[in-house]
């Protein structure tokens, strides 16, 4: 019996129904927000659906009946008071901006035209950019006798793309200002707007216009219309799942934990988790647990945001919040915390204390965490792209063979990569964010090889907790594990390192394990001082 093919990299509903591929059917959330309310807006990360649930409320508006049958959303498209509408669908990632802000307003011009000519509507360029919309909004309300679905899918595109030049970005936010106010000016001809990005900005025109906006980037109600629940993965996907176990030679059972651990946890709304469905589908087809998310390419917006910032992983995890913050920013996306920025943009998910309910950031699975490590290495310690290979064989070739001088070279190549301005203003900027009882450059060095090490692949914790304190790093890797000891030099040796590992009980967890206490010159910036032992 061969298997339903999977939509991977497929966002048009359409294609997905009429080729046979397998559709999660996210009907149901679809139809009751056509049903309780007009304008609504949502967040979320790049590659999780957003796209495909555009085109979805595309087929849906326009009455695609035979796409819908045997999905909840059938039964809206048989109400005998359903009539079809004329839909305006813009995709605000096909701005282009990559020759300046002269090119913007052309293109989202040439977007309203292609928009017009798929509406058998003609468009005239003689307008002004300040009414294409409107002018479209309303000729299509006219010829088409019926009032309008407008749907904007990452309206936020053109804006983020100048993120990191904050004077281009001003002007590129005045320009969007002026094109998405026209929509409160067409309200009387529009049924419903729908409007998705990575961020909410406040500033774009669309908040401070349409004041009858819902947001439901949080709300509970609609947590899982995008993403892949745990009941859905079960629904939908066992086949599926089931091959690859047989492939891997693992259980299934095992398989789910492991999928679990690499690509759930995605939390918009405090309750609901979720599968990444990109990097689910990839891993569907490439049976190996690899960092698909980072593969997409579009992550030069997040590593400048990051870059600018002199941020490093670590501050990020287990952050407390407070629920009104995330949910109702009171300042704008670009001067907000970085926790609030990463959280709306989906790199760091809720969680939800156990013992008294309270929510607090981290990372949502091990892909992101992975990931972020990566583009943060690069950023602290300036590895070139296209590097990372030849670092990550070297890491772990020495980790696998126990190969102490190898791995302390190849730690010692990360570090030599930390630029020296950069080094001074990360350890200011990072000190003030944690309240780790170590020096600034000390914290910055366990940060920058915990970043290194994730995002070569390697399974690596930092402050690992015990009964009697918190150990720097502990590896596992192929059954062995490392628990290291980080000291700078002027302040203690690496035989106190180990003498701490021993002394503390760090290892006792863990069987075999190596024990390292490195000590690290702080004028060179290099481990010069290795102390090792076995248990």
């Amino acid at each position: 019996m061969s298997l339903q093919k999977l939509p991977e990299g497929i966002q048009t509903f359409a294609e997905i129904r009429e080729e046979g591929y397998l559709y999660v059917d996210k009907t149901e959330h679809l139809v009751n927000m056509i049903d309780s309310g007009k304008v609504y807006f949502l967040v979320r990360p790049r590659r999780f659906g957003k796209s495909l649930t555009c085109s979805t409320f595309e087929a849906l508006f326009q009455g695609k009946k035979e796409l819908f049958k045997g999905l909840y959303a059938e039964e809206f498209l048989n109400r005998p008071n359903f009539k079809p509408s004329p839909v305006i669908r813009l995709d605000m990632s096909a701005v282009a901006t990559h020759k300046g802000l002269e090119e913007v307003e052309k293109s989202i011009s040439d977007i309203i035209k292609l928009a017009s000519e798929n509406l058998n509507i003609e468009f005239r360029d003689n307008l002004s950019f300040s009414s294409i919309l409107t002018n479209l909004i309303k000729e299509t309300h006219d010829k088409y006798g019926e009032k309008v679905v407008l749907l904007i899918d990452e309206y936020d595109k053109p804006f983020t793309d100048f993120f990191d030049k904050p004077d281009m970005a001003d002007e590129v936010r005045r320009i969007l200002r002026g094109f998405y106010s026209q929509i409160k000016t067409s309200d009387q001809y529009l049924k419903f707007i729908f409007i998705t990005g990575i961020t909410k900005t406040t500033k774009m025109g669309v908040f401070s216009t349409l004041n009858n906006i819902t947001d439901i980037s949080f709300d509970k109600k609609y947590g899982k219309v995008c993403g892949l629940t745990k009941g859905e993965l079960e629904r939908y996907f066992i086949p599926h799942l089931e091959e690859v176990a047989k492939e891997m030679q693992i259980s299934l059972e095992n398989l789910m934990m492991k999928i679990k651990e690499y690509y759930d946890g995605f939390c918009f709304d405090g309750e609901h988790y979720l599968y990444n469905p990109f990097s689910l589908l990839s891993f569907l087809r490439m049976k190996k647990f690899l960092n698909y998310w980072i593969a997409t390419g579009t992550t030069n917006f997040l590593f400048n945001y990051l870059k600018k910032r002199n941020l490093t992983v670590e501050q990020f995890r287990g952050i407390p919040v407070v629920e009104d913050s995330l949910f109702n920013p009171s300042t704008e996306i670009e001067v907000a915390p970085p926790s609030n920025f990463l959280y709306q943009s989906g790199y760091l998910s809720l969680r939800k204390n156990k013992e008294d309910g309270s929510l607090y950031l981290d990372y949502p699975n091990t892909e992101v965490l992975n990931s972020m490590s990566l583009l943060l290495a690069q950023n602290l310690l300036s590895v070139k792209s296209g590097d990372e290979d030849y670092h990550r064989i070297n890491l772990i070739t020495a980790l696998k063979r126990k190969n102490i001088p190898d791995l302390i070279a190849s730690l010692n190549r990360l570090l030599a990569g930390i630029p020296h301005n950069d080094f001074d203003e990360a350890a200011k900027q990072n000190i003030k964010y944690n309240d780790y009882k170590m020096t600034p450059h000390e914290w910055l060095y366990r940060s920058s090889l915990l970043a290194f090490l994730r995002g070569a692949g390697v399974v690596v914790s930092g402050e690992v907790q015990t009964n009697r304190g918190r150990a720097d790093l502990v590896i596992a890797v192929n059954q062995n594990y490392y628990v290291i000891e980080l000291k700078v030099l002027s302040k203690s040796t690496a035989k106190q390192a180990l003498q701490q590992i021993i002394d503390k009980g760090y290892a006792k967890p863990y069987p075999n394990a190596i024990l390292l206490g490195l000590a690290i010159d702080d004028e060179k910036r290099q481990i010069t001082e290795v102390e090792s032992s076995q248990i």
